[in-house]
């Protein structure tokens, strides 16, 4: 595998990894360090990367941060019961320009999504999402991204990439690989009454905050129909933050981020996890202490993921058939993880083999809404997306 792209994690980190605890994480992962260079992947599940890119932030003013704090933090923690490989990759520096940057991520994540490795990106700016994206070109026929955001990014996408304009992109650059996009934990007042109609159009799929707080359970369909899977950290509360983190009052907390990116984790989709618009503060590390807990937290979920999406052999699920207004609706749970999934009608005719590209997750919810006669939202919306 060829990372030239990723310079070594700074000594200063791992000078201060010499004196944890040897049951401590920092002591148990591949690390890559100038003195050793890049650790052997082999059997490695998840991949921690840096990228030290914000230029296309709309607010930048020529700041530069680092991500030693981080580091610190996750290294401190202690792993759970963890049967898995972790490695921490190192940084992309900023390149010649954003481009260059993009570019040597794109190569990165396109890498390691091949070989099986998960990577969690740490990064400045959520423009970095957009060549993540790109990086699945070649790997996917379609691509689901759910976005843990206050705001939707649709932004304007005629003038250049911004940190709050990417999807935009994303929805309208060929070539057009998205399938799904999902908001989570979205604000009303941070978003243009076009944007919020937009989004309906199209078909996609918004949580507002709101919804989220009153039940996190709602976001795990989304997560795990996801490929990708992108946190932007302003979507926290100002009170769950250091200084120069807080942007507004009302957010996620630090319990429903954690729960967010063990969903993530737990997705057996999700291919690529980024935290992104970390801005160190000098008074406090309550940030870098919240990125670490949600890195951990999105491992714990990779570590207890179970293959229960394969419906091929009849012991292993339940199938339930309801009529909503004459039409009818088929859901199959797992016997193994008790999840719900729906089938979507427009490909079961056309192949039995591709019976497990037609299934959509959904929550028990839905099914007794069907059994009430009311269409599960999920389902109406991915047949009128197909339908476009």
């Amino acid at each position: 595998m060829d990372f030239n792209f990723l310079s070594p994690v700074s000594d200063f980190v791992l000078a201060h990894n010499e004196l944890l605890s040897p049951q401590a994480l920092g002591r148990k992962i591949k690390i890559h360090s100038s003195q050793q260079g890049m650790p052997d992947l082999e059997g490695v599940h998840v991949a921690i990367i840096g990228v030290l890119e914000n230029r296309n932030d709309i607010n930048y003013i020529g700041e530069e941060f680092r991500l030693d704090e981080i580091r610190n933090a996750f290294y401190n923690l202690f792993p759970g019961s963890w049967h898995m490989s972790i490695a921490d990759l190192g940084d992309i520096e900023k390149g010649e320009s954003v481009d260059d940057t993009y570019f040597a991520l794109k190569e990165t994540i396109n890498t390691l999504v091949k070989n099986k490795i998960i990577p969690m990106v740490i990064g400045g700016s959520q423009d970095l999402t957009y060549p993540i994206y790109r990086a699945y070109d070649n790997l996917a026929p379609m691509v689901n991204i759910v976005n843990v955001d206050s705001k939707f990014d649709l932004g304007d996408s005629a003038k250049g990439l911004k940190n709050n304009s990417f999807v935009g992109k994303i929805i309208l650059d060929q070539p057009y690989n998205l399938f799904n996009y999902a908001t989570i934990g979205y604000q009303t007042y941070f978003n243009a009454q076009e944007e919020i109609d937009l989004m309906d159009s199209l078909y996609f799929e918004s949580y507002r905050l709101g919804q989220v707080s009153h039940d996190i359970t709602i976001v795990e369909p989304a997560l795990r129909d996801a490929d990708i899977v992108s946190v932007d950290l302003n979507s926290v509360k100002s009170s769950e933050v250091s200084l120069k983190q807080k942007v507004s009052p009302n957010g996620l907390d630090g319990k429903e981020i954690c729960a967010i990116a063990r969903y993530a984790g737990i997705s057996n989709k999700v291919t690529s996890f980024g935290i992104y618009e970390y801005k160190p503060s000098k008074d406090d590390e309550i940030t870098s202490m919240l990125v670490a807990q949600m890195l951990w937290y999105f491992i714990e979920g990779v570590n207890y993921r179970v293959k229960d999406d394969d419906f091929s052999e009849e012991n292993t699920y339940q199938k339930f058939i309801t009529l909503v207004d004459s039409e009818e609706l088929v859901f199959y749970k797992s016997i193994k993880t008790g999840r719900w999934w729906i089938e979507i009608p427009f490909l079961s005719e056309v192949n039995n083999k591709l019976k497990r590209h037609t299934l959509l997750p959904c929550m028990h919810q839905d099914y007794k809404d069907a059994c009430n006669n009311k269409v599960p939202e999920r389902w109406y919306k991915a047949i009128r997306k197909n339908s476009l």
